[in-house]
């Protein structure tokens, strides 16, 4: 018998003073047997920093063809494709050419360097790419904020990210690798 998702729900009050975003969010986030609650909450934690009424969760770790979140159009094109983790170059060239702006939320420890020095020349050639990454720190921080219904609100301003509960203050750290001239 396979093992099924963890189902978490986050009820996400976001106030984005950078671009004038406020607004609540209901989420359901599926945890897939093979991903960690730090992985999914950064999941959450991205969906904050680019939340919209359009923004969506995919099937992500369980499909090839899917990010983790993406956005559409009102005509059906994708407005904005998000990665999380240490994917090849090729997936991210791929997304530059189905989606107007891709992110990546890259995180994994010591092969985190590695992985930036083989791909770097490379993703830098992707004018649609921005990429940040998220220290072993704050993902053990978030994983400390998970728990199967959540009540969170986020705050941005400045280009400082601050997510709170009833117990924690986490000033979300976001290490800019590249950059194209968006808000990182």
């Amino acid at each position: 018998m396979a093992l099924s998702a963890t189902i978490y729900k986050a009820d996400l009050q976001v106030s984005d003073l950078d671009r004038g975003y406020y607004g609540g969010h209901n989420l359901t986030l599926a945890c897939h047997p093979s991903e960690t609650t730090e992985r999914m909450m950064l999941r959450l934690v991205a969906f904050a920093r680019h939340a919209s009424e359009a923004l969506k969760f995919t099937r992500g770790i369980s499909s090839d063809d899917e990010p983790d979140l993406w956005e559409h159009h009102d005509y059906g094109d994708v407005k904005l494709w998000i990665e999380l983790g240490l994917p090849e170059e090729r997936r991210l060239r791929q997304a530059c050419g189905k989606s107007d702006e891709v992110w990546l939320y890259a995180y994994g420890g010591r092969a985190l360097p590695v992985w930036w020095q083989q791909n770097a020349g490379a993703l830098r050639k992707l004018d649609k790419l921005s990429v940040v990454s998220v220290d072993e720190a704050t993902l053990a921080a978030l994983d400390a904020m998970a728990a199967r219904t959540m009540q969170l609100s986020c705050t941005i301003q400045d280009g400082t990210m601050w997510l709170a509960d009833g117990e924690h203050n986490l000033e979300i750290v976001f290490e800019t690798l590249q950059d194209h001239g968006r808000q990182a």
